[in-house]
């Protein structure tokens, strides 16, 4: 077999079999096959694509080329959630607790963040004394024991989807549909999960900015996820404006445990709620998405989704007592509002540019190397259909620094007004399957 003939192959719109996918992916990640000729394949499937067999195919042989986690000696099917991202995205800190709180294990792997925030890890070690590096076997008894556990990413995990990955992103062949679906359902399946449930973002903060292509992404990573056995389901949700109203790490942890007691912002309850619905029923612990909600609403109205929480915390060496006073969490030096110029209604908040603002205080990362301030980021005060009136405040700016003059030219820039009411954006746009 050789490389040249499958490039060939796949360049004339021929379908490539398991072993010549088998052969291309082992054959890159050993080193036999060199970047050139794996770059002239990624544009080709750029141009024109991948059949669904070949999908399953790419991914599974990712899948095997590392580390595979064995999760069979947690009781009950492990149900994982992944969302593509975006901005003030808290979701997992709050499904983890909530759907365990019913009974559904969750065995989480995360990772850290490179944009707008953090990510899970990050925002978990805004709690005192969190440890995300404990070891399988203590991984796989708290998940047992609580329901419920996080650790970091493991360093061989798909190897071959890393490498593929940085060579992707310097051949502009990032935005490949095939690629990108083979690339999130890879890791998924190797961190173990029996079943997935997949949040995928439409809009200005979301990798795919049109409801078109989310939803081609959406139905492509579910096609994968059932066609090598993984029970999977996806939601395609709004991230035209940030999700919530916090963005930065602690704050996204305060408002996380707002969101456990109902107080949180609505359309992260929500969402949450939508999510976990989904979690819940794939892990067969309720018979319709009507009971799932049902079970889900239940556990925050009676505390056992904050309990979860704070059990959740105190296991991995976290400090629970922030759960009943986040004052606790890591506090910002200067808290600056930003008030609206002129009366109206807000009528866009472009969520990705509001990002790069939190970013810019420092609580997210540039470059791999930054330092991540865990303390600092922005709350609005208002989202999109809301009305302000001039002085009163759009956002605030929580930071460690007095220079914030940029941040706050920014944060104008984001945030349009408009004289006439606004309707908000949908939260849920569909789902896959409906």
């Amino acid at each position: 077999m050789r490389m040249v003939d499958l490039i060939e192959k796949k360049r004339d719109r021929k379908e490539l079999t398991r072993e010549e996918i088998q052969f291309i992916v082992k054959g890159f990640t050993d080193g036999d096959i060199p970047d050139y000729q794996m770059s002239a394949l990624s544009m080709a499937i750029f141009f024109n694509g991948m059949t669904e067999q070949e999908r399953a195919d790419l991914t599974m042989s990712m899948v095997d080329s590392g580390d595979v986690i064995d999760l069979s000696a947690i009781e009950g099917i492990k149900v994982d959630k992944h969302s593509t991202g975006g901005v003030g995205d808290t979701t997992t800190l709050v499904l983890a607790p909530l759907v365990a709180a019913v009974g559904v294990p969750v065995a989480k792997m995360s990772g850290r963040g490179l944009g707008h925030t953090g990510g899970t890890i990050d925002k978990l070690e805004a709690i005192s004394g969190f440890d995300v590096e404990i070891s399988k076997q203590e991984f796989i008894d708290l998940v047992n024991k609580n329901k419920v556990a996080v650790v970091g990413q493991t360093g061989n995990l798909t190897p071959a989807d890393k490498k593929l990955y940085a060579l992707r992103d310097v051949t502009a062949t990032v935005n490949s549909i095939p690629l990108i679906a083979s690339s999130i359902m890879s890791k998924k399946i190797a961190a173990g999960a029996d079943a997935i449930v997949l949040d995928i973002k439409t809009g200005a903060g979301a990798f795919m900015k049109s409801l078109d292509e989310a939803k081609e992404l959406a139905q492509a990573m579910v096609n994968i996820g059932n066609n090598v056995g993984r029970n999977t389901m996806a939601v395609i949700s709004d991230m035209s404006q940030p999700l919530g109203y916090a963005i930065g790490n602690a704050l996204e942890v305060k408002e996380a445990i707002d969101t456990l007691q109902g107080k949180g912002p609505k359309d992260l309850e929500e969402l949450c709620l939508t999510l976990g619905s989904y979690m819940v029923l794939l892990a067969e612990k309720a018979e319709s998405l009507t009971e799932a909600r049902q079970k889900l609403e239940e556990v925050i109205a009676n505390g056992k989704a904050l309990e979860a929480f704070k059990v959740f915390l105190e296991s991995q060496g976290g400090d629970g007592s922030l759960v009943d006073d986040p004052t606790k969490l890591p506090q910002a030096k200067h808290i600056v509002e930003v008030e609206a110029k002129t009366d109206g209604y807000v009528s866009e908040i472009i969520a990705d540019s509001i990002g790069t603002a939190a970013m810019w205080l420092g609580a997210g990362r540039a470059t791999k190397e930054s330092e991540i301030d865990l303390a600092v980021g922005l709350v609005l005060q208002k989202k999109i259909g809301d009305y302000v009136k001039a002085g009163e405040s759009l956002v605030t700016i929580h930071s460690n620094t007095e220079d914030i003059a940029k941040v706050k030219e920014r944060i104008y820039e984001s945030i349009k007004l408009s004289e006439e009411a606004v309707e908000a954006p949908p939260l849920v746009y569909d789902t896959i399957p409906k």
